[in-house]
């Protein structure tokens, strides 16, 4: 253990954060295409497609924050039955859940 502060549910945060890098780099490992970056003043962000075994999926990345997520097509779809509301809602409160979760 390093000497210096800690926090309790440390360890458990960075095995988290390498598991996520691992499967960020697998899912990159499987991109076909080159990515596409979007951005504005706000934000930016890079689009890929990658092929898992479960069929293909949009990997979603967000270069500043180091956030990703990869979404099939179902989830990507169901982006379109959104309202404005919805969007303002998860801008909002960003990087937690739009809905609590039950415990």
């Amino acid at each position: 253990m390093r000497p210096g502060l800690q926090w309790e549910g440390e360890a458990e945060d960075a095995a988290a954060a390498a598991a996520a890098a691992a499967e960020l780099r697998e899912l990159k490992a499987h991109q076909t295409g080159e990515a596409i970056t979007v951005g504005n003043e706000f934000s930016e962000i890079r689009v890929s497609r990658v092929e898992t075994r479960n069929g293909a999926r949009l990997l979603v990345e967000s270069p500043k924050s180091g956030q990703w997520v990869a979404l099939c097509p179902l989830e990507v779809e169901s982006l379109t039955w959104q309202t404005a509301d919805t969007f303002s809602a998860m801008i909002g409160h960003p990087f937690g859940p739009l809905f609590e979760e039950e415990t």
